[in-house]
Formats: structure tokens, C-alpha cells, sequence
């Protein structure tokens, strides 16, 4: 070995101690854990409320969510995208699973924020219906069908919390795929893989069942836990779907709640459609009848079909006797933000702080606290406005218009009743 070379590996050692130093002589996962001691970051502000001391990096967060939600807004304003989807979400529970890497494992991971896709899933998309599916001991096992009810999906996934086997992604998407072939032609076929394994152990040819998943017109998007697979990556990229791996728990999050928002139509299955809805009335909470979800008589509750008179459970579900897809007026009323969504706010430029031509509001027109108030969080100064009504509105609330309220307070404020037009 030259002088060179050792001059080298001693730099190298060097930094590399350096870099304990710096962190405290923490391992890479304790580093991780270490900024989990908020409570050792708080002082009073001058009301009195315990706030972070560093408000910098919430502003940032903040600034870069809104950055991407003008980007999304940007490029699908005018993307035909699909409000009535039928998804599938296969979970691998094989033995990768288990593994601890994701704190406690990527099974408890995987399951506490499988939780919330589905609540956040049914928000986005009222008119929807999501399913679960598990793979393990290399064999897929239907946990819920196709439904509307969160609740129902959420307590049949943490009664079946076990991992063990072999993962089969052929063996899931022949199953989801024999579902997903009885939807009918207006409904969007997606499937979302959450895969820990780091292969699969299939039957067959998982190239055909591919191709059938692509003539079938099913998108696949895969989230992987480990590392990248190319039989994955070629299923997303047949498929018209995504494929990304998450890199740490948080990650993993972000990833999974992009695929709750309607995605962009497929081509061939972009043609509008008329399609028959019916919107069935409240049961009696004491009237009694055959439920024909579950086959059971029930007491109270449920509703029924305006065509059929058959009775179901919950809301939205396609008739079991005559097939008539049935909803409520306000899941079709909370679907019509993704058709007409809120245009992006403007940030207001720093010229017009200075400009005495420019009176600009002190406060925020959504929730009227001061712009220049240290106390709400927000970096002194910063603001938006809308491109309509010109009304200035803080991040937090330019976040909560955007996805959450889909309205502008400020143009909805400026809408008169026409009964009071036709009174002048």
C-alpha cells in the first residue's frame, strides 16, 4: 500500500470520527429517535402558550407542501380524472414482514397507516370503494370485498395481524384480478401493493398474469419496503401505475396517501358515461328485514333500494339483487371538488410591504389572526391571496382551503342569495 492510499483511509477515519463526535457516539437508528424529545424544545411565547422554539422548520414544511399542491393543481387541472374507483390494496404479511427495520416492524407500520389511507381514501372519494387482500405462506386471502365502509375494513385488518411464509404477487393479482373483472366498464380498476418481501414465490408465469392485469385496463402501483424489484417495476410500468420504495417510516406515509387522491383516467377508459344511481331512504330504526349484504335479518337501520326494495347496510354499494348502484346526495355533493378544484393561491410579493399605495390587511380573512403575530406559527409577513377576490389568507389556512374546505371564504362571502338579488 502507497503513502497516498494511507493518507487516504486516515482522512477517511478521521471524518468518519468526526462524525461521531458530532452525534453524540449514537448509533444510525438512534440518530433517528434522537429529535423525538420534543418536549425539550418548547419555551412560553408572550401570551403564554408553549410553542417550538425553532418555528423555521415548520414554516418550511409548510411552504413545501403548499409548492407541491400548486404543482398538482397546475398540471391536472384539465386531466380527466376517475371519481367512481374500485381499489385493492394487497398487503404482504409473509415473513419479510416481521422484519424490525420499521420501528416496531413494517407489519405495525404497515397496518397503523394502512388505517388511515383507508379513512383518508373514503374522504377523497365518496363515490369509491376500496378492498383488502393479504399474501402469505404463499397463498392471497381475500380480507374484505369491495365496500364503503371504513370502519368494516379498518377492524377486519387488526384482527388478522399475522406474518409468516412466503410472499406470491402472482397469487394476489390473480385474485384481485378476478374481482376487479366483474366492476363494470365506468369504474376505475386500481390495485396498491405494499410489498416487504424481497421476492416472490409464484406458481407460474407472472408475465402473463401481468399482461392480464394490463388487458384487463388495472392499474398496479407497488410501495416497497426493501429494496427495488424489477418484476415490481415492470408490473407499474405495463400497468400505467407507480412504483417508489419507502426510505423510513414518514416516508413511507407520504407515499401511501399519494394514491388517495383520484388519479388521471386511463385513455381507453376515458369516455364519459351516463350511469344509473339511485338514492335510497333511511329504514326505520325499529323495522326488521333481510339485509342482502350479509344474508341476516337486522333490526334498525340500513337503507333501501329505490328500485328493488331490497335492504343494505351501508352507503355507497351497487344493489346484490338488481345491480342499481346506490349513493347519498352528499357523497355525490363532496366528489365535485376533484371536477372544478380551487384554483392556487398568489404569494404576495415583498414589494407591495413597502409600497404606501398598497393598504394590505393586517389580518387573515379565514381565521383573523395577525399576520405580524409570532404566536400562530407563521413567519411574519408571509401571505397568500386569492386570484378572485383578492382576499389575503395565512399558510395554515391557505393549506386548509386546499384540501381540505375545497371553497374560498372570500368568494363564497361575496356570493348573494338570489333572493336578495331579486328583493333590489
Amino acid at each position: 500500500m502507497n503513502n497516498g492510499e494511507n493518507r487516504r483511509l486516515n482522512g477517511e477515519a478521521e471524518e468518519e470520527d468526526d462524525d461521531d463526535d458530532a452525534n453524540g457516539g449514537m448509533a444510525a437508528w438512534e440518530r433517528t429517535y434522537a429529535d423525538d424529545r420534543s418536549w425539550e424544545a418548547l419555551q412560553e411565547d408572550e401570551s403564554g402558550l408553549l410553542r417550538p422554539i425553532d418555528n423555521k422548520a415548520i414554516f418550511h414544511a409548510q411552504y413545501r407542501r403548499r409548492l407541491r399542491s400548486l404543482s398538482s393543481l397546475a398540471t391536472t387541472a384539465r386531466i380527466q380524472k376517475g371519481l367512481i374507483r374500485y381499489l385493492y390494496v394487497v398487503i404482504d404479511f409473509s415473513r419479510a414482514a416481521a422484519e424490525m427495520d420499521f420501528r416496531p416492524s413494517r407489519m405495525a407500520v404497515v397496518a397503523k397507516h394502512v388505517e388511515a389511507f383507508v379513512r383518508e381514501f373514503f374522504d377523497q372519494n365518496p363515490l369509491s370503494q376500496i378492498g383488502l387482500v393479504t399474501i402469505k405462506d404463499g397463498v392471497a386471502h381475500s380480507l374484505t370485498d369491495l365496500g364503503g365502509s371504513p370502519e368494516s375494513h379498518v377492524k377486519a385488518l387488526m384482527g388478522k395481524l399475522e406474518c409468516s411464509g412466503e410472499a406470491s404477487l402472482q397469487n394476489g393479482l390473480d385474485l384481485v384480478c378476478g374481482y376487479l373483472n366483474q366492476i363494470p366498464s365506468y369504474g376505475h380498476r386500481e390495485v396498491l401493493i405494499l410489498y416487504s418481501a424481497l421476492n416472490s414465490c409464484d406458481p407460474g408465469d407472472i408475465m402473463e398474469t401481468v399482461q392480464k392485469c394490463k388487458t384487463s385496463k388495472i392499474r398496479c402501483s407497488v410501495i416497497g419496503l426493501t429494496a427495488e424489484l424489477f418484476i415490481c417495476r415492470h408490473l407499474c410500468q405495463e400497468t400505467g401505475g407507480s412504483y417508489s420504495v419507502a426510505l423510513d417510516e414518514s416516508h413511507f406515509k407520504e407515499l401511501l396517501l399519494e394514491h388517495a387522491p383520484p388519479p388521471p383516467a386511463i385513455a381507453d377508459s376515458a369516455m364519459p358515461n351516463l350511469i344509473k344511481m339511485g338514492f335510497p331512504q333511511r329504514a326505520g330504526e325499529s323495522s326488521i328485514a333481510i339485509c342482502s349484504c350479509h344474508k341476516e335479518a337486522k333490526v334498525g337501520g340500513g337503507y333501501t333500494c329505490p328500485r328493488c326494495k331490497a335492504r343494505v347496510c351501508e352507503l355507497p354499494t351497487e344493489c346484490r339483487i338488481c345491480g342499481l348502484t346506490l349513493i347519498s346526495s352528499p357523497h355525490l355533493a363532496r366528489s365535485y371538488h376533484h371536477l372544478f378544484p380551487i384554483i392556487p393561491f398568489d404569494e404576495v410579493s415583498d414589494k407591495l410591504f413597502h409600497d404606501p399605495r398598497h393598504q394590505l390587511p393586517k389580518v387573515c380573512f379565514g381565521c383573523q389572526e395577525n399576520f405580524t403575530n409570532p404566536g400562530t406559527g407563521n413567519s411574519p409577513g408571509i401571505r397568500v391571496s386569492c386570484p378572485k377576490c383578492k382576499q389575503h389568507f395565512c399558510l395554515d389556512c391557505d393549506i386548509y382551503i386546499h384540501e381540505s374546505l375545497h371553497n374560498c371564504p372570500g368568494c363564497e362571502s361575496f356570493r348573494r342569495p338570489k333572493s336578495a338579488t331579486s328583493d333590489d
